[in-house]
């Protein structure tokens, strides 16, 4: 089973190349997996039978299953199961798949740019199926079940120019969605009563869970809401008929072999189990039967051949819920029979309506006429289907259908009730609109009709008509010699206790009641049939006073307009507004609870360890006033960097370095990356708030603070065990390796937290570069002509915008190549009132040495204070003070690598290091100790995190980079004139020459 899974994925993840290589031939290649996965299961089918049985014995997992532990701590398993049912159901998806890829062949035309996308979503829905029907875990079964939605939503909307495919695609996603998320609730409900997600451990107690009552009696109607949702069950119904805007090999398979079936195949799987709970019958009997009249009259006013089969699908899904979910073990084989029957038939239909569309142009049953003239072979082939479906002997339909006559028949003698019988009329009469509808595809289809001059109709080819004549020989084979397929599904009865004499499928069950219903079935079908144009009126006349169609549209109007509603009084565009809107949440929630629950303060106060932190607190109250009343922005900045200068040094008083060090570096960061952005903006704090909305905010301010405060103090009283950071410096030394809590703690205990972190660094770094650099993508020749358009992977600076900033940074390079011994060249680039020598100076005594203690913070991180992180801020600030000291050209000539290949590189380290250890046996993440002596040197000992910590500093390095590129380089760039003018792209370059040139000049 897990091979089968595997191959079939991957082979659906390789696809698109097939396309590229060999066009559309590469169905064929893709039909062959489902193939051979489907010789395989009739190869093994046997191994399947009979082991149900077992079932009620309490060995649940007797059929062959694979079981692969996931997440223990939530009892989530990859465990799969082929039982029977199971078995069944994989004829469909197998075998009824493989042929729709071989029909896909010739039904798309050569060159179609979409057929690698189309083939790959095809299979890996194929496999999705297989893995929804063998999954033997709840949760499992729902992300499968949900992998066939978002698929049949991309399948759906193949034709994506097309208004009506989006539509219909989008509908479809969204009723199956909201049916499968209902279904997920219910799971986690009758998971929690069990204990446990298994599906088979959870039918083995089915009794004894249907006595906790209404918890249980809830959660499965909640299953069957997702059920019926798939299954296009009233009143979801109306999303399949939409859905036929998806190509035809779509609604062969997904709406008539497999998709459809997924909640089908819930209701039968439930069925053995839990069709005595409280609620079972009132949903599927009524909403099945209702389902089956509804599809079968609508059937009979379309005049589109996909619409026809459409609806007809839709009430034959209804017939299937009503049986399988009828309970009993008669009502199985039948259910069983008539699903593979239905599976056969309407896929048969479904690919001949394709090729009457591909060789006609049109399926509309008014303008084809004589097509049985033209296409014989593929008259009979759909004359076969049809009469299936319409119950005709000696199809598998008949077999099937004349079973469930039986079931009913007996179902109304037994119960003796009113119910019962409006159950076994309103399953005639919806079999009389069956045989109507039916008759009207083959009449619409092929006949010919007065005054209609004959379609023009293509011959069509074996290859073409093929998938469909093999489907409709099985039907005619296993009509007339059903016991291979009696077999395959009375083990799957054998769930059900015996309920009288034994039933079986079979083509002749003598004169019986349930062949007098089949007479009189064809015989009312054909008089309907006859009078089909009454009917037709009849239904003109008659106006449905509920449409669910319409009843969706509306309430997906009134979400639209609640949303705008509501997105136009909060999205205003105001920051101060979500602030406060942020700020006001974050203080009324916290305090609601802690009054709520009478949460207690502490008895004592310690204010202070020494009276400096009581000083540094007040720098630090005052630092914030002042932030809040100065008018100009750089001087609120310098402010707001008092407040955390000041931080820093509570956190070194209260004796941690390292947060102090990392403090005090991003605090250093962050102003210069303040500094820089404030040089687009105006000097002063143009507006100015009325008093009272400055009063407002300044008492939000203190609440939220004091709610903070308030928090900490709560949290701080409720403790009732030791803290666990008790045991971080044991764990940090023995298991980490190191004596550096902090840092052993980022890149060992909780790295999985840094991991998340730095990609946040990731992501904001190409989020401030997106903003920055974008200048309009849709600019080809500024992209040909290598000016950057928006990536956070700028590499060196691009300088050749302009004719004059080429020619300076030649220059810049010029002096580097003459003058060996002028290190800082590009200082001279700049204007001369924008250069401080003292500042140059300074950057090469220090540079040099920044850099180097940055790499000993790394180093030595896991023992002293220090580590990636702070020793990423530490390069971070040498690069700054290289670009404060000569400019972007420095900056440029100082960074040879791009920031995003820093990015990118670090997030690589650390992700390469968290998978490494798995190809040693052991975890994510975990870290090994290495001892080993060096000369000089000495013991070393080496703990492999440190590798961790290279990818955590590369990072950090790259984000300052970044920064210093968007809100240094490129604001200096556009301040400058340069590439914000478009007239400067057309100025003639300048000769460049090269150093031995230059030398010679």
């Amino acid at each position: 089973m897990l091979i089968v899974l595997t191959v079939l994925f991957t082979v659906a993840l390789v696809a698109p190349i097939m396309f590229r290589r060999i066009g559309r031939s590469a169905f064929y290649v893709l039909a062959a997996v489902p193939a051979a996965a489907f010789i395989w299961l009739l190869v093994t089918f046997p191994r399947y039978t009979g082991a149900d049985q077992t079932l009620a014995s309490g060995a649940p997992n007797a059929p062959p299953s694979v079981v692969i532990p996931w997440i223990p701590d939530l009892k989530v398993e990859l465990a799969f199961r082929m039982d029977t049912l199971a078995a069944v159901l994989s004829i469909l998806i197998l075998g009824v798949g493989s042929l729709v890829l071989f029909y896909c062949a010739r039904y798309f035309r050569p060159g179609d740019a979409q057929m690698g996308a189309f083939g790959s979503q095809l299979l890996a829905f194929a496999a999705a199926m297989f893995g929804l029907v063998t999954a033997d875990d709840l949760i499992l079964l729902f992300i499968f079940w949900e992998v066939t939605t978002v698929l049949s939503y991309l399948l759906i909307g193949y034709s994506a120019h097309r208004l009506s495919a989006r539509r219909a695609a989008l509908q479809a996603l969204v009723v199956t969605t909201l049916g499968g998320l209902t279904m997920l609730v219910g799971m986690v409900l009758i998971g929690d009563a069990a204990g446990t997600f298994r599906i088979s451990e959870i039918m083995a107690m089915a009794p004894q869970l249907l006595e906790r009552g209404a918890l249980v009696d809830i959660a499965i109607v909640l299953m069957l809401i997702g059920a019926i949702s798939k299954s296009a069950l009233v009143p979801f119904h109306f999303w399949l008929p939409a859905a036929m805007a998806a190509p035809t090999p779509v609604s062969a398979y997904l709406h008539a072999a497999a998709m459809v079936k997924a909640g089908i195949y819930l209701v039968a799987r439930l069925a053995p189990g839990f069709s005595e709970s409280t609620y079972w019958h009132a949903v599927v009997l009524v909403l099945g039967l209702s389902t089956m009249l509804l599809g079968g009259w609508r059937a009979l006013r379309q005049h589109d051949l996909k619409l026809i089969l459409a609806y007809g699908t839709v009430s034959q899904l209804g017939f299937l819920t009503l049986v399988v979910g009828l309970g009993n073990r008669e009502a199985a084989i039948a259910g069983l029979g008539l699903l593979l029957a239905h599976g056969f038939f309407k896929a048969t239909l479904f690919l001949v309506v394709g090729i009457v569309d591909h060789q006609a142009g049109t399926r509309d049953i008014r303008k084809l006429s004589g097509i049985y003239r033209s296409a014989p072979k593929l008259f009979v082939v759909a004359v076969i289907g049809a009469a299936s479906m319409a119950g005709v002997p000696p199809l598998l339909g008949f077999v099937a259908k004349e079973s469930v006559y039986e079931t009913f028949v007996h179902f109304a003698e037994k119960q003796g009730t009113f119910g019962a019988a409006v159950l076994l009329a309103g399953v005639v009469i919806g079999s009389i609109l069956t045989f109507a509808y039916s008759a009207r595809f083959v009449w619409g289809g092929f006949a010919a009709k007065p005054n209609c001059r004959p379609t023009p109709f293509k011959p069509v080819p074996w290859a073409f008509i093929g998938a469909p004549a093999i489907l409709a020989a099985v039907t005619v084979v296993f009509g007339l010699w059903p016991a291979p397929i009696d077999a395959a599904v009375s083990s799957y009865a054998d769930l059900y206790p015996a309920d009288g004499a034994p039933t079986h499928l079979a083509l002749w069950h003598g004169f019986t009641t349930a062949l007098l219903l089949t007479v009189i079935t064809i015989g009312a079908g054909v008089l309907l049939f006859w009078q089909r144009l009454r009917v037709e009126k009849l239904q003109a006349r008659f106006t449905a006073p509920l449409d669910a169609e319409r009843s969706y549209r509306g309430i997906i109007g009134v979400l639209d307009d609640v949303a705008v509603w509501i997105t136009g009084r909060t999205q205003r565009g105001s920051l101060m507004f979500y602030l406060f809107v942020i700020l006001t949440v974050a203080v009324l929630t916290p305090l609601s609870a802690l009054l709520w629950r009478g949460a207690s303060l502490p008895d004592q106060f310690h204010w202070w360890d020494t009276p400096l932190q009581a000083v540094i607190g007040v720098g630090i109250i005052l630092g914030a006033l002042a932030a809040a009343r100065a008018n100009k922005r750089f001087l609120a900045v310098l402010m707001v960097s008092v407040t955390g200068y000041g931080i820093a040094l509570i956190f070194a008083l209260q004796g941690a370095p390292d947060l102090a060090l990392t403090q005090m570096l991003v605090e250093t960061i962050v102003l210069v990356a303040f500094v820089l952005a404030l040089r687009s903006l105006p000097a002063r704090l143009w507006k100015r708030e009325p008093a009272g909305h400055r009063l407002l905010r300044a008492l939000l301010g203190i609440a939220f603070g004091a709610t903070m405060v308030l928090i900490a103090m709560t949290a701080m009283n409720s403790r009732v065990a030791e803290p666990i950071s008790l045991l971080y410096p044991d764990l940090a030394y023995e298991v980490g390796g190191g004596a550096n809590i902090v840092n052993v703690t980022l890149v060992d205990v909780r790295a999985w937290d840094t991991f998340g972190e730095i990609s946040v660094l990731a992501m904001a770094a190409t989020g401030v570069a997106s903003l920055i650099f974008v200048r309009g993508r849709g600019d080809k020749r500024r992209r040909a002509e290598g000016v950057a358009t928006g990536s956070v992977d700028r590499g060196r600076e691009h300088f050749a915008s302009t004719g004059r900033q080429e020619a300076t940074l030649a220059l810049a390079r010029k002096f580097s190549s003459v003058s060996r011994d002028a290190w800082l060249v590009a200082g001279r680039t700049l204007a001369p009132e924008r250069r401080s020598i003292i500042f140059e100076v300074i950057t090469r005594l220090l540079f040099h040495s920044v850099i180097m203690f940055s790499i000993y913070l790394l180093l030595a991180g896991h023992n002293i204070p220090g580590g990636g992180f702070a020793g990423g801020l530490m390069a971070g600030l040498a690069l700054t003070i290289r670009y404060l000291a000569g400019g972007r050209f420095e900056l440029a000539e100082a960074s040879p690598v791009s920031a995003g290949l820093l990015l990118g590189g670090g997030l690589g380290i650390a992700g390469l290091t968290a998978a490494a250890p798995l190809l040693f046996g052991g975890q994510i993440l975990q870290s090994a100790i290495i001892k080993f002596t060096w000369p000089i040197f000495g013991e070393i000992k080496f703990v492999t995190s440190t590798i961790f910590d290279i990818g955590v500093y590369l990072v950090v390095v790259g984000l300052v980079l970044d920064v210093l590129r968007s809100l240094g380089s490129e604001i200096d760039e556009r301040s400058e004139g340069g590439s914000s003018d478009d007239e400067d792209l057309l100025e003639p370059e300048p000769e460049i020459v090269s150093k031995e040139e230059e030398v010679a000049r």
